[in-house]
């Protein structure tokens, strides 16, 4: 059987545990791009075992990594995903019929996250994330610092098969993703000049709390919505609260 036309590129360091699954998951794509930036374990070997074309590169920052190991595809449409990802075999009978689409030049899919040993239920509105495009009409926004996601010049089209990921599985992590994030987010607001607010700073975690477990429906996923729902909010909140401190400091520091 034919390849599917398809380029998938995954930055990586140090994936050892989670880079055989993805690649496992991939093994009917033409071509598999993986760009290191200096992994202390296996995983360069690893990949390679697994068929991967296999690349060094420094870590440039999220956007600026995708960005160039994006370019080292061959071809023109190009999936991305993470190490700790890894996609269905619904999923890939999706992407095979999707690339077949002349008139779209991008596809978001769901992402179903797994949370202490489950993946949400139906029921729960999925988050969804751009990753199959058109390279010739993608590129990075080099200035993002995290949540990077390519900016497509052309049509979007939605598949709610969802890809699974496994990154957060347990709250330690979450929430240390989430404290690094927010710190990122909150300099990429500062440096574009955007103000904080006091007001959405009071009604941000009730708002963003409402929002996933309410209107998302994680309500439908016990305790485990309860968990993750107040994390959010506190991430929402983590970003308003680190914008307020930067600028109070850039005050500070001009006395």
């Amino acid at each position: 059987m034919s390849k599917i036309p398809v380029s998938v590129f995954i930055i990586t360091q140090d994936e050892e545990k989670n880079i055989e699954r993805v690649l496992n998951s991939v093994t009917d794509f033409q071509e598999v791009i993986v760009v290191d930036s200096g992994s202390k374990d296996k995983t360069p070997q690893l990949a390679e075992s697994l068929g991967a074309k296999v690349f060094h590169q420094d870590w440039l920052g999220y956007a600026k990594q995708k960005q160039y190991a994006m370019q080292l595809c061959e071809n023109d449409w190009v999936l991305n995903l993470d190490a700790d990802e890894m996609l269905t075999t619904d999923l890939v009978k999706e992407i095979k019929s999707a690339v077949e689409n002349i008139m779209v030049s991008g596809f978001r899919f769901q992402r179903n996250d797994q949370f202490i040993g489950k993946f949400a239920p139906a029921l729960c509105k999925l988050p969804n994330n751009l990753r199959l495009y058109r390279k010739s009409e993608s590129s990075f926004d080099a200035e993002r610092q995290v949540h990077e996601s390519a900016d497509v010049d052309g049509r979007e089209f939605f598949v709610r098969t969802p890809f699974l990921h496994f990154g957060y599985d347990d709250i330690c992590t979450l929430v240390e993703k989430n404290n690094q994030y927010s710190t990122l987010r909150a300099e990429d607001k500062f440096s574009k000049h955007k103000k904080p607010s006091i007001i959405k700073l009071l009604l941000i975690f009730p708002a963003e709390f409402i929002k996933k477990y309410i209107f998302q429906r994680y309500v439908f996923f016990g305790y485990r919505g309860i968990i993750l729902s107040v994390i959010n909010a506190n991430y929402a909140f983590l970003k308003e609260a680190k914008l307020f401190e930067l600028h109070m400091r850039s005050k500070l520091n001009k006395k």
